[in-house]
């Protein structure tokens, strides 16, 4: 049985998943109390590969220090090669999004496949990919930026199943999308 399509983003109030530029200067920090990752922690344990855009990838290579996903296989939808600075674990991919979806499951063992990138998760939600999504909404407004769900090409009712609220304001709504009815 192939993994789970999920999505786990953070969102500012105003519905950007990063300012101008690419700024994440507004994300909270996480801690080492408990809970204080916002169940990123225990949403990686269930990831055995990730989809990710290829600006999001550029952004977090950019980051500099230890790769955060450490030898999990990274699917980067890109036409261009990767950089030499990148990860063994990385690898360019290129296909509709069924076709990209697949090679992520395919990579992932069995387990569930994390997407990340908006141009990406518009087109999953699109067709109906995602059987999870954790948006975390950060107390913010930015006001201009990179949007979330913008550009969709239809409306999509999702089903909340669960919400968090941590420290600071935060509050992780889980939702099931489409694909996972």
């Amino acid at each position: 049985m192939s993994g789970r399509l999920r999505v786990f983003i953070a969102s500012s109030l105003d519905g950007f998943i990063a300012g101008p530029d690419d700024d994440l200067s507004w994300l909270p920090q996480p801690s080492s109390e408990p809970g204080g990752d916002f169940g990123y922690g225990a949403f990686m344990a269930e990831v055995g590969a990730l989809l990710m855009g290829r600006r999001t990838f550029d952004v977090v290579l950019g980051f500099g220090g230890e790769w955060p996903y450490g030898e999990r296989p990274v699917l980067v939808t890109t036409h261009r090669p990767l950089p030499s600075s990148a990860p063994a674990s990385a690898r360019a991919v290129s296909g509709s999004i069924t076709e990209l979806v697949e090679a992520a499951r395919e990579a992932a063992g069995g387990r569930d496949v994390y997407i990340d990138g908006g141009d990406l998760i518009r087109q999953a939600l699109d067709a109906e990919l995602i059987d999870e999504l954790v948006v975390t909404l950060i107390p913010v407004i930015l006001g201009a930026g990179h949007p979330l769900f913008a550009g969709a090409q239809r409306r999509h009712a999702l089903e909340l199943i669960e919400h968090t609220a941590h420290a600071g304001g935060l509050i992780s709504l889980r939702y099931r999308g489409s694909a996972g009815r």
